[in-house]
């Protein structure tokens, strides 16, 4: 028989850094849509201009036009690109950033208009946009 008061209590991914990929020391300064671009970075290990520069290729290439790294890409843009890296995309029903909904080790969770890197369960992000109870919709990791 469980003693419900000494069970530990299921806890959100709340525990946070603050991680802006490699903006600043990239040379950009300022707040910005690049959150696929900076969860890429901080995922994957690789430089952010480097990111930066290969998703906007791929946004010249596919568009839209007024889509890039900086103001927002689409969903697939960034999941094309992911995939060329060698990431899989997992589709999650009913899932939140939780510790006991989503797998340890380097992950890249889409919720609603935002991607967020997880390392370990810890979210990595510029800022705590991606708190509350937002579903997980799904989640890249590396095969």
């Amino acid at each position: 028989m469980s003693n419900i008061a000494t069970e530990p209590k299921r806890q959100f991914a709340t525990r946070w850094i603050y991680n802006d990929g490699g903006r600043a020391a990239a040379g950009f300064n300022g707040t910005t849509g690049d959150c696929a671009c900076r969860a890429i970075a901080i995922a994957t290990g690789k430089p952010y201009r480097e990111v930066y520069a290969e998703l906007n290729a791929l946004c010249a290439l596919l568009g839209p036009r007024r889509a890039s790294a900086e103001t927002g890409l689409p969903d697939r843009i960034a999941h094309i690109y992911l995939g060329q890296l060698g990431w899989r995309w997992t589709s999650t029903d009913k899932a939140r950033l939780h510790r006991w909904d989503l797998p340890p080790g380097r992950i890249i969770a889409a919720v609603s208009k935002h991607l967020v890197a997880l390392v370990d369960n810890v979210v990595h992000d510029d800022g705590e946009h991606w708190r509350g109870r937002r579903p997980v919709y799904g989640y890249y990791t590396l095969n």
